[in-house]
């Protein structure tokens, strides 16, 4: 089995989740290639200590990312940092001749992700993917086949949405992901509207035109100091738009929520076909529903779908898969292309999937901001 050594940069909550999945690498039955975390770097020493804690492979710790993408043991780097670095970052990164997994939205806004976009046409040699784990749950796979195997029919509609009920506390300490001038001006969107897009983009479904509603209900928040500062970015988005095809033509509803009561991180995917319909939502993890309509009753179908991911494991197929494995499966696909492989044929958010869900992302805020139908530009 290959060994690719990692740079993590940006050592927070989403650089732990990779750590934890290289690992428990062992997990996986069949892998062509195996992580291994060599240097790490963050501003904050603490949780560099983390790292250099529990993992005894790291042999380098800085809070400068230039000397990390100096370092020749470093094959390729995780790089999970604000919105407002991904331009430097990453263009930086791939200058150093490293194969990059990054953080959506891959730029913080449209003009940003164009630069990094310009730099990876000239790496061509580069493996470069966008972060998006949710894909992996084995309900989330079902749906994709189906709406995929064009066994649907006509479509009569798409939902996807990522609900949080994480802001609905308007104590909550305000952080980046609330400042505009960090985060991006798309707020919520920029956050997690790759992973409402990824499947649809997958599936060649791109929104031609849309209305977006825009929220922002929480203006202020502490800011952990005993005073209120202005909260800058959108709480909600709810985004309708046309698709059209060469043989369907639906409307696609996107949701990004940060204000979503009663909810907490559900990432959920609806297809409506006229002969076959299907639902996942990770609230319910390990069951998929489908309609298969021949006339008469119409009636859903639930199934316990156990342990069937895109890379097999070692967890006995009547148990369940969770986010740490969804986690572990995005890797273990950016890890076989590393190698030479194929992601079992479900690779990681491409940079031309980042790239179009930028565009659907400005055609939103545009939307939103003047309260009209845009035309997505893809160009």
């Amino acid at each position: 089995m290959k060994t690719f050594r990692f740079g993590v940069i940006g050592c927070g909550l989403m650089g732990r989740e990779f750590a934890s999945a290289a690992a428990r690498w062992m997990h996986l039955t069949d892998a062509k290639a195996r992580p291994e975390i060599v240097a790490v770097c963050d501003t904050n020493p603490d949780l560099m200590g983390w790292f250099t804690t529990h993992i005894p492979t790291v042999r380098q710790t800085t809070t400068d990312y230039r000397e990390l993408l100096a370092n020749p043991d470093v094959d390729a780097i995780y790089c999970a940092v604000p919105h407002v670095l991904h331009a430097e970052f990453y263009t930086d990164i791939l200058k150093a001749g490293k194969h990059l997994l990054g953080e959506k939205p891959f730029g913080m806004d449209r003009e940003q992700n164009q630069a990094i976009m310009a730099v990876l046409a000239e790496h061509p040699d580069l493996i470069v993917r966008c972060s998006s784990e949710m894909p992996y749950f084995p309900g989330a796979q079902k749906v994709i086949a189906m709406a995929a195997s064009g066994e649907m029919g006509d479509i009569l509609e798409v939902e996807a949405g990522f609900l949080h009920s994480s802001d609905i506390d308007p104590m909550k300490p305000i952080n980046w992901k609330r400042m505009e001038h960090v985060n991006g001006a798309y707020g919520c969107m920029g956050d997690l509207g790759m992973h409402v897009l990824h499947v649809p983009l997958r599936l060649g479904w791109r929104p031609e035109t849309l209305h977006a509603n825009l929220v922002k209900r929480v203006t202020e928040r502490p800011d952990g100091k005993g005073n209120m500062v202005p909260c800058t970015t959108w709480d909600n988005a709810t985004i309708s738009s046309r698709v059209r095809t060469a043989d369907q033509d639906f409307p696609l509803v996107l949701k990004t929520w940060r204000i979503a009561p009663g909810e907490s991180n559900t990432w959920y995917i609806r297809v409506l076909g006229m002969k076959k319909s299907a639902f996942f939502s990770t609230k319910q993890p390990r069951q998929w529903q489908w309609m298969d309509y021949q006339g008469g009753t119409q009636s859903w179908s639930t199934e316990d779908l156990g342990y069937g991911s895109v890379f097999p494991a070692i967890t006995g197929k009547i148990f369940e898969f969770g986010f740490a494995d969804a986690i572990q499966q995005m890797w273990a696909a950016f890890l076989d292309e590393l190698a030479g492989g194929t992601s079992n044929g479900f690779p990681c958010a491409s940079p031309a999937e980042a790239a179009a869900h930028h565009a659907v992302l400005t055609a939103a805020l545009e939307s939103g901001l003047e309260n009209r139908v845009v035309a997505v530009d893809y160009e």
